[in-house]
């Protein structure tokens, strides 16, 4: 059981509440999701309702950095890197924790990559990459704001990420 700083009354920040998160001996944590965006997460990872491993998912908890964020814990799982790189889009201020044995082994910030293939869906339904052609959707990226245009159409998709990802 960890003791956190969370007044429930944010007029007296001398209450405290416990909170009760298991530890998990292996897997990854995934800190500083953007806040609604968890569900999302967990439809990148392939986790569904009738999923067999031990998942947590904690949503909307304060943060000092961000406001609000999510947080999801997966047991005996490490994450692999196409992964990550979908997560980036929805989570940009992401950290990876693969924890062994109780401990941190690795900790890093997802990064966007440049150039995205195959991960997303172009919006523009005109687009050659929306055809029965054989031809895979491309996108480049821009970091802040986070921006993807198609290479085929030039197409921009700023907003509802998640709901073209492949």
């Amino acid at each position: 059981m960890t003791k956190i700083d969370r007044p429930d009354n944010p007029g007296n920040p001398l209450e405290m509440k416990e909170m009760r998160v298991r530890r998990i001996k292996h897997g990854t944590v995934i800190d500083h999701i953007t806040a609604g965006q968890a569900l999302n997460v967990l439809r990148i990872l392939g986790i569904s309702g009738t999923t067999r491993a031990v998942v947590t998912v904690a949503m909307n908890v304060p943060s000092g950095v961000l406001g609000m964020k999510d947080i999801v814990k997966v047991e005996d799982r490490e994450l692999e890197e196409e992964e990550v790189d979908r997560i980036s889009l929805i989570a940009p201020n992401a950290t990876i924790n693969i924890i062994r044995d109780f401990g941190v082994v690795e900790k890093f910030r997802v990064d966007l990559p440049e150039r995205l293939e195959g991960v997303m869906k172009c919006g523009n339904p005109n687009c050659i990459s929306n055809t029965n052609e054989p031809v895979i959707s491309k996108f480049l990226v821009n970091k802040k704001p986070v921006e993807l245009r198609c290479i085929y159409c030039d197409h921009v998709i700023s907003e509802g990420i998640a709901e073209h990802l492949i």
